[in-house]
């Protein structure tokens, strides 16, 4: 399957566990910001994951530094969107965070799962 269909997968499976996680206890686990940091990593993933598959077409040579600079650019703005909340807000500041980083490592995972398995496709090619 192609990157954006796993991607709508991932975040349906993730919003369904979220949503079964409200249902069941409220807001008590899951910040009610949730589906705002959803989003924001929905559009993040697949910015970068463009930013690598374009860099990497026009110029194969230099795949390692698009994807450190797609990789870069993520951890900035999620440092950014987490300094900004911690900063402004007045509550659930750990909930937030804890939030927001299980779904930055759930993300980050799935891109480096997706990219590996092009990369070894990729190699075989080659051979």
């Amino acid at each position: 399957m192609s990157f954006f269909k796993n991607l709508i997968l991932i975040t349906f499976l993730i919003c369904l566990a979220a949503g079964a996680a409200v249902y069941l206890n409220g807001y008590t686990m899951v910040h009610p910001y949730f589906w705002y940091m959803v989003l924001f990593f929905v559009f993040i993933t697949a910015f970068t994951h463009y930013i690598v598959t374009m860099g990497s077409k026009s110029d194969p040579g230099n795949f390692q530094m698009y994807y450190m600079g797609s990789t870069a650019f993520r951890v900035l703005m999620c440092m950014g969107v987490v300094f900004i909340y911690v900063y402004f807000a007045t509550e659930r500041e750990l909930q937030f965070t804890l939030n927001f980083f299980f779904l930055y490592f759930l993300y980050t995972g799935f891109e480096i799962y997706h990219i590996l398995t092009n990369l070894r496709r990729n190699s075989k090619k080659q051979l």
